[in-house]
């Protein structure tokens, strides 16, 4: 039995635009990381939920979309590994792992390898395959996000939905509509440069 092997050209993400090997794959997985963190300071906290408001999902599905999937995991991953680690860099300069947001953060991670899988075969290059992406990509921030709010709070199904997915989709529909119109336009504008 024999296997078929993908001999299709690979679709480019925008990271693979910047010229370089691997040393600018290191770079572009710190600075991913470092963008994270300073973003996810942007954080408004609710009374009403021990999960804030932050500019970590939008920045999580920005990397894996514009590094692609094994840069945009390795660049969340090193965001999460160093909070973990006491880097204060989770939203209201939070570190470690034991709070109820910090599923959403592994989410994140997640998240990143999903949209950039996507990514590479295209879809941040149009509005709708660009907002369908970042739509799975929130689900997959909450696949994970969820069930840990569920344990950390000790809360059910329900509540946990009121606390950590309801108070949010506005924000996720602002962030989507962010992101299908930066992405998509960023490739028109590396299609003009490039002509």
């Amino acid at each position: 039995m024999t296997t078929a092997i993908d001999t299709r050209p690979q679709v480019r993400v925008l990271a693979d635009v910047v010229p370089g090997g691997l040393v600018r794959d290191a770079g572009l997985v710190l600075g991913g990381a470092a963008v994270m963190g300073a973003l996810a300071q942007i954080a408004i906290p609710l009374g009403f939920t021990p999960i804030p408001l932050s500019l970590g999902t939008l920045t999580a599905l920005l990397v894996g979309s514009a590094l692609g999937p094994l840069r945009g995991v390795l660049s969340v991953g090193l965001y999460l590994l160093a909070g973990v680690a006491g880097v204060p860099w989770f939203a209201e300069n939070g570190s470690g792992w034991q709070f109820a947001s910090f599923g959403y953060i592994i989410g994140f991670v997640l998240a990143a390898g999903l949209v950039g899988a996507l990514a590479r075969r295209g879809t941040d290059r149009r509005v709708g395959s660009t907002i369908g992406a970042m739509v799975l990509g929130n689900l997959a921030i909450y696949a994970i996000g969820v069930p840990w709010l569920m344990s950390f709070a000790g809360v059910g199904f329900t509540q946990a939905l009121a606390l950590g997915v309801t108070p949010f989709l506005l924000g996720d529909a602002l962030k989507i509509a962010i992101a299908a119109g930066v992405l998509p336009s960023a490739w028109k504008l590396v299609d003009r440069v490039e002509r």
